[in-house]
C-alpha cells in the first residue's frame, strides 16, 4: 500500500447530473456499500508477496525519467484519493456486472462513492466502460490492482501546452489524464459513436479508452480525469517516442542529451529523415488510419495525435509468423464471413501485451495509437486557424478543419511508412 494512499469507507451510490451536454442520468438513487482497498489487499496478500517483490526489482529498472508521486510530492494527496477512489469504484463494477444487452442508461449513470476520508470520485458512464473492458479481455481485477493502492502513480512531465496533469499507473500499463469539464461533455456525448466504431474496428487505432471520472474534495470543484490504455506499454526496450501532428509550426522538441534516461516524447520536425518499415503490415495501417481519421472528421475532431515509438526487435523475435495469433474482441464474435472481415480491416496481432497497438516490422516493433481524441472544431479553432492563416504563412500549423486534418495526417503516414 503506498503511503497516505488508503482510504475508502462506506460508500453512496446515487447518480447526479453533469450539466451541459452530458446525458441526463436516469431516477432511483440506491445505497451500496463499497468494500476498503485494505479488506481487498488482505485477500491478496497471502499469495502475491513474492510476485510483487519481483516485479518490484523489475519496475525499478523500467521506472528510468518518470517521476514516482511520493508523500514529498505536491500531487501525492489528489493521487492518493484517485487510487482509493477507483479501487472503490472498480470494486462496484465487480460485485455488480453489467449483463444483458447494452442500454442507454450505461451511456448516462453517473456513480457517486463518497469516502470518509472527505472526498467524493464520480464514475461517469460506469456500465459502458466496463463492458468496454471486457471486450478487451481486461479483467476487473487486474484494473483494480494496476490502478489502487498498490503502488504510487508515475508523474510524466509532458510537452503538450495544455495544463493537463498526466500519470501512468504504477506498471505504466494505463495513462490517466486531467481533463476539463468540456471536453468530458463531448466525450460522453460521442462515446456511444466511440463504442460502435470499436466494434465494427475491433483493431483501430483509437486509444482504448477505459474510464471517465470527477473527483471533489470537501466542498472544491470538480475535477475530471479519463484512464486509457498506454499506447508505449511495455516501455522497458522502447528507444524513441514521438507525437505526430502532421505539421510544422511549433512541433520540435530540444532532444535530452545522449544517454539521458528522461522519458521524452518528441514531435514532427524531430521525426525528419526517419521512417516506419512495416513490410508487409504497412497496408493494413494505412487503411486503418483512413478508417479512423474518418470517423474522427465525422465526429468534426481536430488536434489530435499519431503517438509513434521505436523498439528494436531481437534476432531471435525478427520474422516469427508463428508468435503472431489471430484474435476478435469479443464485443464482434460471430462475425466469421471473409467479406466482414476485411471490412473490418482486421490484422494478425502480435503475441504480446498491448497488442492492439503493436505492429511488428521486419528490424522493428512499432507502438501506434491516435490520442487526444476531443478537440471540437469550434469556435477557439477556428480563430487559431485564422492566426496561423495569417502569422504562419507558407508554413503547416495543427488547427485546420477535420477534413483537411485527417487528410494531413493521413498522407504523413503515407509518406513516413514503406
Amino acid at each position: 500500500m503506498p503511503r497516505g494512499g488508503r482510504a475508502a469507507g462506506d460508500t453512496a451510490r446515487g447518480r447526479e447530473a453533469v450539466a451541459g451536454a452530458m446525458p441526463a442520468p436516469s431516477p432511483g438513487p440506491r445505497e451500496v456499500l463499497a468494500s476498503s482497498p485494505e479488506a481487498g489487499s488482505r485477500a491478496a496478500a497471502a499469495g502475491s508477496s513474492s510476485r510483487g517483490l519481483l516485479w518490484h526489482l523489475q519496475d525499478k529498472r523500467l521506472r528510468l525519467g518518470l517521476f514516482e508521486i511520493d508523500p514529498g510530492h505536491e500531487l501525492h494527496q489528489m493521487t492518493c484519493m484517485m487510487q482509493a477512489g477507483l479501487w472503490a469504484a472498480t470494486q462496484v463494477s465487480m460485485d455488480h456486472p453489467p449483463t444483458g444487452p447494452p442500454t442507454e442508461e450505461d451511456f448516462s449513470q453517473v456513480l457517486t462513492q463518497v469516502h470518509e476520508q472527505g472526498f467524493e470520485l464520480g464514475t461517469l458512464a460506469g456500465p459502458a466502460f466496463a463492458r468496454l473492458r471486457r471486450s478487451l479481455g481486461l479483467a476487473d481485477e487486474d484494473y483494480q490492482a494496476a490502478l489502487g493502492p498498490g503502488g504510487p502513480y508515475l508523474q510524466f512531465l509532458s510537452t503538450s501546452k495544455s495544463k493537463a496533469s498526466f500519470f501512468l499507473s504504477h506498471d505504466q500499463r494505463f495513462f490517466l489524464k486531467t481533463q476539463r469539464r468540456r471536453e468530458v461533455q463531448v466525450l460522453l456525448a460521442h462515446l456511444p459513436r466511440y463504442v460502435q466504431h470499436l466494434q465494427r474496428h475491433p483493431h483501430s487505432l483509437l486509444a482504448r479508452l477505459l474510464g471517465v471520472h470527477s473527483l471533489r474534495v470537501a466542498q472544491g470543484k470538480k475535477k475530471y480525469f479519463i484512464i486509457m490504455q498506454s499506447v508505449f506499454f511495455p516501455a522497458g526496450r522502447i528507444s524513441e517516442r514521438y507525437d505526430i501532428k502532421g505539421c510544422e509550426v511549433s512541433r520540435w522538441v530540444d532532444p535530452a542529451p545522449e544517454g539521458s534516461p528522461i522519458v521524452q516524447v518528441l514531435k514532427d520536425l524531430n521525426f525528419e529523415g526517419k521512417t516506419i518499415n512495416l513490410g508487409p503490415q504497412r497496408s493494413w495501417f494505412l487503411r486503418q488510419m483512413e478508417l479512423d481519421t474518418a470517423f474522427l472528421r465525422e465526429l468534426n475532431m481536430t488536434d489530435y495525435s499519431l503517438l509513434v515509438a521505436f523498439q528494436q526487435l531481437h534476432e531471435d523475435e525478427k520474422g516469427l509468423g508463428s508468435s503472431l495469433i489471430f484474435r476478435t474482441v469479443r464485443s464482434v464474435r460471430g462475425i466469421q464471413s471473409p467479406e466482414e472481415s476485411g471490412a473490418q480491416n482486421r490484422r494478425l496481432l502480435p503475441d504480446a501485451p498491448n497488442a492492439l497497438h503493436i505492429v511488428d516490422g521486419p528490424e522493428q516493433r512499432y507502438f501506434l495509437g491516435l490520442v487526444d481524441l476531443v478537440t471540437v472544431y469550434g469556435l477557439h479553432k477556428r480563430l487559431e486557424h485564422l492566426c496561423g492563416t495569417l502569422c504562419c504563412l507558407g508554413r503547416t500549423f495543427s488547427p485546420v478543419s477535420p477534413a483537411c486534418y485527417a487528410r494531413r495526417l493521413c498522407q504523413w503516414a503515407e509518406a513516413h511508412t514503406e
